[in-house]
């Protein structure tokens, strides 16, 4: 037929090639390699020193990250640890969830430690899709705690920092976003006293004082104002816009993860890098380096499997050499060796380009130290990490010694300066995942990190 084109042809009216889309800035991203608390807000805070935007796209005030800068100690919960960097800015995308007075409250203990965050609300911004996590949450997730060590007699370890409970709200379609706040308020408040009685019909103890919440909330209304944009817009805009470097910080960690973690003793979003994807509204293909953050040894905050685990002396060395307190949670962590089966599905998922290995000068005393290598079921190794959690904790653990080098790393600032045990350490680990160490982590300085290429 003389006037139809064929869907397989591509050219113009004027029979030339439409051009090719620019494909914009790629996101370098941060994740977190095993349960937490690896040092990622070090990686990023290294990284962020010449970032344009620092983002944070999953989680919530759950997270814990320390940034040492001129000997103070800063500590992230919400706010992307780039905040500190007074020419990035930092923003908050649609797959976090915000308590607005712990927003608050982080900016304003940390403005006390020093400078570094004067005038934190200017480079601020917040997407209008995030979800609010009301003080009833809070309330809820405490609750269910309970509620799961009456029923089981064991319970998840959750911050109760309210981050389930308001994940839960979005996913049954009655939670409360920021643009929701800064609309209609006589609707948002209609809305809100629906979702605290949904909440007090589930749990009956549960005592939420409407009116108060409201008159608070109202008062953040204003504050955050002029901090929110529309996010997918403000994210677009900076992907095609002149060359930018953008840093994303990923909160928690892939063992973590809602899908990919140790399920149930998960948190409530997916930490892994396709929660970059649809925290911020950006599509794959801006997704450029993925950094995966490890400690050379293995730390978990609460309970769930965790094979390697060292309840003896070597855990004990660990936990106090390694200072292991949650920063968000003040518990102990558990501590034990090395599992490479759990950074090689970390790998899996995240398809990582490069390692930054932190905390390597924990291991500094050590006679010799293992690697767990493989994972056996009923006596037969086995390629992948079990989903179950029963099954998990019938693993046995093959493991690799290696000899300590029995020598003080803190000093390091090259690869040469590390001793030849050490850097033997580091190589057995790229070799066995396949993936490159970038940065090697001797203390807790800007400066102790040590970058290799």
């Amino acid at each position: 037929m003389s006037g139809t084109r064929s869907s397989n042809d591509r050219s113009t009216a004027g029979g030339h090639k439409r051009p090719r889309h620019d494909l914009g800035n790629k996101v370098i991203v941060v994740l977190g390699a095993q349960w937490g608390d690896e040092g990622k807000g070090k990686v990023v805070d290294m990284l962020a020193t010449d970032a344009d935007i620092v983002c944070r796209c999953q989680g919530g005030n759950n997270a814990g990250h320390t940034i040492v800068v001129e000997g103070k100690e800063y500590d992230f919960h919400l706010l992307p640890s780039g905040i500190i960097n007074p020419k990035a800015i930092s923003f908050i995308g649609n797959g976090v969830v915000i308590h607005l007075p712990g927003l608050f409250e982080e900016a304003e203990k940390n403005e006390k430690k020093g400078k570094s965050l004067k005038d934190w609300e200017d480079r601020l911004i917040i997407s209008d899709r995030a979800h609010i996590v009301c003080d009833f949450h809070q309330a809820v997730d405490g609750l269910q705690e309970v509620q799961r060590q009456a029923q089981d007699g064991k319970n998840i370890g959750t911050t109760k920092k309210g981050i389930g409970p308001t994940y839960s709200s979005k996913a049954s379609r009655t939670g409360l976003r920021v643009c929701d706040l800064l609309s209609d308020f006589d609707e948002f408040s209609s809305r809100f006293k629906n979702l605290a009685h949904q909440c007090q019909s589930m749990f009956p103890t549960l005592e939420v004082d409407i009116e108060g919440q409201l008159k608070k909330l109202k008062i953040y209304a204003e504050k955050i104002r002029p901090m929110v944009r529309d996010g997918v817009y403000f994210m677009y805009e900076a992907l095609h816009s002149s060359s930018k470097k953008i840093l994303v910080e990923g909160a928690n960690a892939a063992l973590l993860d809602i899908d990919f973690g140790t399920y149930p003793f998960v948190t409530s979003s997916n930490c892994t890098v396709g929660g970059v994807c649809t925290g911020l509204g950006i599509p794959p293909q801006n997704i450029g380096e993925v950094y995966g953050v490890v400690k050379a040894y293995t730390t978990r905050v609460g309970i769930g499997a965790f094979p390697t685990e060292q309840i003896n002396d070597i855990g004990v060395l660990l936990q106090t050499r390694g200072h292991e307190w949650g920063v968000t949670t003040g518990r102990k962590r558990r501590c034990g060796w090395l599992d490479l089966v759990i950074l090689r599905y970390a790998h899996m998922i995240n398809g990582f380009t490069a390692l930054a290995l932190t905390k390597l000068d924990i291991l500094d005393t050590l006679d010799e130290i293992k690697i767990g290598v493989a994972y056996r079921l009923n006596g037969k190794r086995i390629p992948y990490f079990p989903a179950n959690q029963e099954i998990l904790q019938k693993i046995e653990v093959e493991y690799e010694v290696m000899p300590g080098w029995k020598s003080d790393t803190t000093g390091a600032r090259k690869w040469e300066d590390l001793p030849a045990k050490a850097q033997n350490y580091i190589r057995f680990v790229e070799n066995h995942i396949g993936v490159p160490v970038k940065w090697v982590g001797v203390g807790k300085s800007r400066e102790s990190m040590i970058e290799l290429f």
